[in-house]
């Protein structure tokens, strides 16, 4: 597709992405805020604002503790303000703390213990976490979770499973020791395991069998054209009615296995990051909002299920993203308190500040590295 085909494929499709997007990043940012505002608040600290977006305030109100709950003009986010912080992003103003009365610091979050403060900015990620869990859990247990057997129906030819030794008919039992109780579990694996040697034992006529196989590194696309680069074997799974079911969870069961999925999510998106930096990922899958808000548009079009389950895998994303010990996202606020409770005082102003402006470029030069990749991505399709 040429510049001119993909604009004005991505244009025709703007309002169609742009309804699922703001669906999905609204809820997200919603329960990610939530976190901090009811820890704070539990910790006795004032909020002064919980805002959805930045910018310019399209409709708000006053609750009766004082805090502006309100919709803002750039729904790209969030933030919630607490009484004592000079901007969005938790900066604190000193100039303003040190003039507090005493009755004012008891409300105001730099005044607040190093615990309480870092309980307030965990409970964003944390947030982020139990809504996935959540989301995942009311799925398996409403509508359920189809799952086909791991066995083999056909072998690609000149594949890695062709050159392990696989036959039609195998039944993959674990992998490097890991139990299989699924095809999309051997999928996991093994899309995440490119070039890397694995031990699969297999059932193969009653008999228990270990073959070597190693996944290949293919260019694959999804049902909507975007491409995915994952360690494949080249097998099929077999359709059989016998090997195909659809189970609903009880309430216990879902919560552990909304659990697992979310751990999923994390140990996938963890190890593409660390394949970034040893070279065996290419950082071109990075994407920003406009990926997501085209992602969101296409996942729509199969069923509300399908973009409750995006808000999941974004939610997840979005939690782990904050964790990074980057100053203005969450986890560079942990990083600061840890080290103010290892020296038993905090770092000078000078130095939260000087930190906080390496992270506001950090930041800035991901998002513009990242809406790169999403423009390179719909208007130029399958280059590298």
């Amino acid at each position: 597709m040429d510049f001119l085909g993909g604009m004005s494929a991505f244009g025709g499709g703007v309002v169609g992405y742009l309804v699922p997007f703001l669906f999905v990043l609204t809820i997200v940012v919603f329960f990610h805020e939530l976190g901090h505002f009811l820890v704070a608040r539990w910790c006795g600290i004032k909020v002064v604002v919980f805002s959805i977006g930045f910018g310019p305030e399209i409709v708000g109100f006053n609750d009766r503790y004082g805090t502006r709950w309100k919709l803002s003009a750039i729904p790209l986010g969030g933030y919630v303000k607490f009484f004592g912080d000079d901007n969005a992003a938790s900066v604190p103003d000193h100039e303003a703390a040190a003039g507090m009365s005493e009755e004012e610091k008891k409300d105001s979050f730099i005044h607040k213990p190093v615990g309480s403060r870092a309980a307030v900015v965990a409970a964003g990620p944390i947030a982020n976490f139990i809504l996935a869990i959540a989301i995942f859990a009311g799925v398996f247990m409403t509508v359920g979770k189809q799952t086909t057997t791991a066995r083999v129906d056909a072998i690609a030819p000149n594949s890695a499973a062709q050159a392990a030794g696989f036959q039609p008919g195998d039944l993959v039992l674990s992998i490097n020791g890991s139990t299989i109780a699924n095809f999309a579990e051997m999928q996991r694996i093994v899309s995440v395991s490119a070039g890397e040697p694995l031990n699969v034992d297999i059932e193969r006529g009653g008999v228990r069998v270990t073959l070597k196989a190693t996944p290949e590194r293919k260019e694959l696309k999804d049902n909507f054209g975007n491409v995915h680069r994952i360690g494949v074997l080249g097998i099929s799974r077999s359709m059989q009615p016998g090997d195909i079911k659809t189970e609903k969870a009880g309430p216990l069961q879902a919560i552990g296995m909304g659990a697992q999925e979310t751990w999923f999510v994390v140990d996938r998106t963890l190890t593409y990051i660390g394949g970034i930096f040893t070279g065996r990922e290419a950082a071109d899958q990075l994407g920003g909002p406009i990926r997501i808000a085209q992602v969101s548009g296409q996942v729509a079009t199969a069923g509300f299920v399908a973009l409750i389950h995006l808000t999941a895998v974004l939610s997840v994303s979005i939690g782990l993203l904050n964790l990074f010990p980057i100053p203005l996202l969450d986890g560079g606020h942990l990083l600061f308190y840890g080290i103010e409770a290892a020296r038993g005082k905090p770092l000078s102003e000078r130095a939260q500040e000087f930190g906080f402006r390496i992270g506001l470029a950090v930041v800035v030069m991901l998002m513009i590295f990242a809406t790169f990749n999403d423009i390179k991505g719909i208007f130029f399709p399958g280059s590298s």
